[in-house]
């Protein structure tokens, strides 16, 4: 049984915990079928290319000439999104997420509690796995990344990066290498 002391506590922890880190209930979402991965008629790119579609919503890997397997994906707000041409330039499991100078500038109130950074794990950002986009061998930023928020999938919400499900997030990663090619138009 709870006493006084724990409601109040644990009030207070929901009143002040970031959230950023509140994972969603995960129990209740259900993903809309057309965001499910499956495989696809898709041409005009080579083996092993990914491509996202962020009007879609939709990330492609090319798995053979005129096949493709498609998730679906959430996709930075206007403004925010990535576009053009990059490479995986490295991958991580349970990533660390330090939010960037730009997003703590644009909403200190959100993001400036984190500058030192978010541990992996459940309630980071970045999810269970993450492809860090490079162009020219520098970091862009910008990440294919996992999510502890299943309902942003379908949407434009994020700063920018491309969001998948976790458990979509690591079935790409074991599909794609360091140095795979993406294509964001």
């Amino acid at each position: 049984m709870l006493n006084r002391r724990a409601i109040l506590l644990s009030g207070m922890v929901a009143l002040f915990a970031p959230k950023i880190a509140l994972a969603h209930n995960s129990a209740n979402f259900v993903l809309d079928p057309r965001y499910e991965p499956q495989m696809v008629d898709y041409s005009g790119y080579s083996t092993g290319t990914i491509i996202v579609d962020p009007g879609a919503r939709f990330l492609y890997l090319v798995e053979s000439p005129g096949r493709a397997r498609r998730y679906g994906v959430g996709v930075g707000r206007a403004g925010l999104a990535f576009k053009g041409v990059a490479i995986v330039g490295r991958k991580a499991e349970w990533p660390r997420w330090t939010p960037t100078r730009n997003m703590i500038r644009r909403d200190p109130g959100q993001y400036a509690r984190f500058a030192n950074g978010v541990p992996g794990g459940i309630n980071n950002p970045l999810g269970a796995r993450a492809l860090y986009l490079y162009r020219n061998g520098r970091d862009t930023y910008y990440r294919i990344h996992g999510t502890n928020q299943p309902s942003s999938i379908g949407q434009a919400v994020s700063n920018g990066c491309i969001r998948m499900l976790n458990d979509h997030v690591r079935d790409l990663y074991e599909r794609v290498p360091v140095g795979a090619r993406v294509v964001v138009v």
